[in-house]
Parts: structure tokens; sequence; C-alpha cells
């Protein structure tokens, strides 16, 4: 898996899953040559690595022993993981065609990796203990339609979409889309909380973690919910319930493109991040007393593409001390990917929109993945969708 040996660095997650699935004994070694895997060699596995183009080596027993003792060996900053089974996936997507792409539901179609489409009704009827990992994309869970106000208010997909959210929140019960929301988020925080784990992108990361902040708060302008915010609203939020966030100021204005300061897209927009400056470093990390976030920073590079999307990246002053930095740009003092633990679950949030599309913007067309089978910023999203599958190890950090 290190950048020149592997032709599909993204398939190769999806034949590491189909392995899992096939009940196959498979381990991630951590480090090792860009984070390999390890599948037994049979006739099966060698023929769907050659359909799917990945590059695979075959080791003699003991050759492979060499290098497992070598991974072990404590002068060297690897380890070896055994995947256990196939997490069974979820997404919360709405239904019907949005005006934009999802990066996670693409790289796991591309990579052939399985999983279901829920929203509301399935999270709100308790279906996500089905479930061992729970993406969250471009979604707004304070009842704000995305902040979308300001450019679209007259477009016909988003009267639409305003227009369905309000009917699908009467029908199960809620008066406004933002108490129905709320619960919403507060059904997938009680998941994290019993075990589960969620990974979150782009504007699902702090609207998320707002919406929390925010329960029993109304922060939304009349345009939204018919009827007025409360005073003074700010000054009652409660950053103890969030994630991830603190201390962060509210975007008061319905027609500003931005839900808090959370996020830093303003930085690229005011040029104090220009777009060839814009990389992010991923931590490096011990992979025998660290192994969960040596896992999830698992890749053929230490530098990756940056990328923006409604929530770019996360202000490091807004972070709590709590969650774990993965990958940061130093030139504004930001966080891009960031870990942390919830009662018995986890959570991943990564900021921005799509990692092979610089400015993705609503309506523009997808990206084609077999363009980008290397991309390093997808393979960050691979990892957490396999992390669910590893024995683990208590985090030292």
């Amino acid at each position: 898996m290190e950048a020149e040996g592997q032709q599909n660095h993204l398939k190769a997650y999806g034949i590491t899953y189909w392995a899992l699935e096939k009940q196959y004994k498979v381990s991630w070694l951590l480090n090792y040559r860009g984070g390999s895997f390890l599948l037994p060699d049979t006739d099966e596995v060698r023929k769907e690595c050659q359909i799917r183009g990945v590059t695979f080596e075959v080791f003699s027993e003991s050759k492979m022993n060499a290098i497992l003792e070598e991974i072990s060996s404590p002068s060297q900053n690897m380890e070896t993981v055994v995947l256990e089974k196939a997490p069974k996936i979820a997404v919360y997507t709405p239904k019907g065609k949005q005006p934009w792409d999802d990066a996670v539901t693409m790289v796991l179609t591309y990579a052939e990796i399985p999983y279901t489409e829920i929203y509301d009704e399935e999270v709100l009827s308790d279906q996500l203990i089905l479930y061992d990992w729970l993406h969250l994309h471009h979604e707004d869970f304070t009842g704000q339609y995305g902040k979308f106000f300001g450019a679209y208010r007259n477009a016909p997909w988003y009267i639409e979409q305003k227009r369905d959210a309000e009917n699908l929140a009467k029908s199960l019960g809620y008066n406004k889309v933002s108490e129905e929301k709320l619960a919403v988020a507060s059904k997938i925080r009680d998941y994290v909380i019993g075990g589960g784990f969620m990974f979150a992108m782009c504007s699902a990361t702090d609207s998320f973690d707002i919406a929390l902040a925010s329960e029993g708060i109304d922060i939304c302008e009349p345009m939204f919910d018919g009827d007025k915010s409360d005073a003074n609203y700010q000054a009652l939020i409660d950053y103890r319930n969030s994630f991830a966030f603190k201390d962060f100021n509210l975007e008061r204005n319905p027609m500003v493109y931005e839900f808090s300061d959370i996020d830093t897209t303003n930085d690229r927009q005011k040029g104090i991040i220009k777009m060839e400056q814009d990389y992010f470093s991923l931590m490096d990390f011990s992979a025998k007393w660290d192994p969960i976030p040596t896992m999830l920073c698992q890749n053929h590079t230490q530098l990756v593409k940056g990328f923006m999307g409604q929530t770019t990246a996360f202000a490091s002053d807004k972070i709590k001390s709590s969650v774990l930095l993965l990958g940061e740009n130093k030139i504004n003092a930001e966080a891009r990917y960031i870990h942390g633990t919830k009662g018995k679950g986890m959570f991943t949030f990564y900021g921005g929109h799509d990692p092979e599309d610089y400015q993705h913007r609503v309506g523009d067309a997808p990206t084609v993945l077999d363009l980008h089978p290397n991309s390093p910023g997808y393979r960050l999203i691979l990892n957490n969708v396999l992390f669910p599958a590893a024995r683990k190890k208590k985090l030292k950090t």
C-alpha cells in the first residue's frame, strides 16, 4: 500500500472488506509499506484482486514470519492488528436526488463496499443498533436547511427540500424541522455513547455539535421555522453537550452561508490560505501504544491536499482538549481531521466535501474516482470504514 507499489489503493480496501465477508483471516500491518493488508493466499483472493485491479504480492510462510517478526520488534513503529469481521455500514442520507454528492457514498460504491441508506425514520425508530458504523455527510442538524437561504432561497431544489423536510417532521410528530433534527441528533448521540462508531464530514460535523449544544434553545430565524429565535441565544449554548467543539459563536445572519466560527472556510476566501498552499499533515502516532489513531492515519503520504466544503476545517481553539488531532494545517492553526470517544463509542470528524474536488459547488458533476484510484484524501475515509473491524486495544494517548 505504499505510494508506488499499489495501483488502486481505494479498491484494496474493498478487497479487504470482501475477504472479511468471506470470513478469511485478515490483518492490517500498520505503518508497514503504507499500511498493507495481509490476506491468505488462495486462488479466490488472487482472482478477486486481479478482477478489481488491486496490486498484491505473494510471500512464502518463512518470509511472512520474518516480516511479522520485524513488525513486532520494539524498535519498529509498526503493529499487526487483526480485523475480525466486516462492519455493518449505514449512510445517513435523505431519499431522492441531491444537488451535491457524498464523498463517502461515492468511495464505498467505487471500492465495492456494501452499505445501507437510512434517514430520520430509521434513526428515530431505533434502527441504528443494527449497524457498527454510521456516516453523516452534507446534513444540517440545526434546522436551518444548510444556511443556503441567502443564495438559493428561490431555487426549485431548495424550495422542494424545505417542503419535504417540513412534511417529514410533521409526519413524525414534530412541530418544527429543528425539533425533529435535534431528536435525530440525540438518537445518534445515544448510539455513539452505547458503543457505535460515527464518521462525519463537511457540515454534518459542526451542525451536529451545534444542535446538541443548543438543545431547548431556538436558534432559527423566522424564514427557517416561522417564529423568532430566542433573545441572546448565544449565552444559552451549553458546550458540555457537544462532542468535539467548545466556545463557538453562532452566525446569526440568515443570509450568511456559515453556521459558526468553528469552520475556517473564510480563511480561504480571505486569501489567508491559497489553494496551492492548502495541504494538511497527518500526525505520527505510536503503532504499538496508540493503534486506533494509527489506523485512522494509515496512508502512503503524510501530506494530504486540502479541499473545501461548507465546513472545510476546524479552528483549533474551538476543539475540546479531550479530542485527538489527526490532521492539521499549521498555516492558520486549523484541524482538518479529529477523533474522540463518547461513552463506549467513538467518532471521527473530517472537514471538507470532496477530497479530489477542491471547491465542489452545488450542481457540479460528481468526481470520477477511476481518475483518482490512489487518492490519499479518500484513503482516510476508508480507514474509518475498516476501523470498526479491528480488535481494539485501549487508547494510551
